[in-house]
């Protein structure tokens, strides 16, 4: 503030009292887009009316009664206002604090809902934390990472979401962007060779019976990408069926590469397009006992109290193809010496309960010495 900001104060003050300056210069400051300094002064003069310190000490900690209600309600108000400024300039990150403290997170939510950035804008950061990290609008924040810092970028912050809010969408959206792209990409070689581009978006539709897409080891889209979509969408229990389709029909243009783009995974998914096509494949109906069996025989011959991730995984699959006492027999032949802290899937006793199968729960507690587990299984034979 220039010197003549200073006298202004003075002289407002010694006109018109103090809080009608105080009112004076909060004006200016809007004016000036200083909000920060907003909610200072709005604090300073809620101090000054309580009769409390103007500069902020230890005494402000251990107010009681009336004075402590009264200076929480000013702050409150204070950050409601400098909130709903910021908002109103468009700077969605710089009102975030201000609202949130005050437990106003919706107009937040309808800014970022309606926030339409140019490329390369400062705010997309800002906005991005917001909305996808910390959850407030998840679908929104990914839509802002697959616009403006691509599938790469989407992937990545994809596997380190923190929260079930919001991932559903989230798959949805970063399955159709690869879907399209790799769709656009195999119509774009496809046209010239046939005089017209296919009219379908579907990756099976489109390779089928086109072997010489990948002549000389093409590949239409960065491999990596499609690989780690593939392998991630094994955990995805909420994504629709349409979501999965399309993984499905990526892992089928996964067959097609050459060897070079085969990326290994991990047992019992070591051929990551195969294999992962077959569990998929079986979650949409398209031979699932011939999955079933395929991981079947995955399962080691010797005991393995580590983990046993290959049993683990038929597990999951019947458990998702609603075979639910199938599960618990794999369970029981080949998970019950492995510690709970190893399973990724139900421990026995849940499956059995999720099977209604008390005996097995008996059966169990007398294998592995647990009268516990055997005395669940009384009770709930008696039921």
């Amino acid at each position: 503030m220039e010197q003549e900001g200073f006298e202004t104060i003075a002289r407002d003050s010694a006109e018109n009292g103090p809080l009608r300056a105080a009112e004076a210069l909060i004006e200016r400051l809007k004016a000036d887009r200083s909000y920060p300094a907003v909610f200072e002064a709005r604090l300073m003069l809620a101090r000054y009316k309580l009769d409390l310190p103007l500069i902020p000490d230890d005494s402000l900690n251990v107010l009681e009664g009336e004075a402590r209600d009264a200076y929480q309600q000013a702050q409150v108000e204070a950050a409601r206002e400098v909130g709903e400024l910021f908002l109103a300039d468009g700077e969605i990150y710089s009102a975030w604090p201000y609202l949130r403290a005050v437990g106003e997170t919706e107009p937040v939510r309808r800014a970022i809902e309606a926030f339409a950035p140019p490329a390369g804008d400062d705010a997309i950061d800002g906005v991005v934390q917001i909305a996808y990290n910390e959850a407030l609008h998840p679908r929104r924040g990914f839509e802002l990472i697959l616009e403006h810092y691509g599938i790469c970028r989407a992937i990545t912050n994809f596997g380190q979401y923190p929260s079930d809010e919001g991932r559903g969408e989230s798959t949805q959206l970063l399955v159709d962007k690869l879907s399209a792209d790799l769709a656009a990409s195999l119509k774009h070689t496809i046209e010239p060779k046939e005089g017209a581009s296919p009219k379908t978006d579907s990756i099976a539709a489109l390779i089928d019976g086109r072997d010489w897409l990948f002549e000389g080891a093409a590949y239409y889209i960065d491999t990596s990408h499609v690989a780690s979509i593939v392998r991630m969408s094994l955990d995805w229990t909420d994504a629709d069926e349409a979501t999965l389709r399309k993984v499905f029909e990526l892992t089928e243009y996964g067959r097609h590469l050459a060897d070079m783009y085969q990326f290994p995974g991990e047992s019992p998914f070591e051929n990551v397009y195969e294999d992962c096509g077959l569990y998929l494949g079986a979650l949409l109906g398209e031979a699932p006992d011939k999955a079933v069996e395929h991981f079947l025989n995955k399962i080691p011959t010797e005991p393995d109290p580590y983990g046993n991730i290959q049993a683990q995984a038929l597990v999951r699959l019947q458990l998702r193809l609603g075979r639910k006492a199938d599960a618990l027999r794999t369970a029981m032949d080949h998970l019950w010496n492995v510690p709970p802290q190893r399973l990724s899937c139900p421990s026995i006793p849940l499956l059995c309960q999720m099977a209604g199968d008390p005996e097995s729960l008996k059966e169990l507690g007398r294998r592995i010495d647990d009268p516990l587990s055997f005395l669940a299984g009384t009770l709930g034979e008696s039921r």
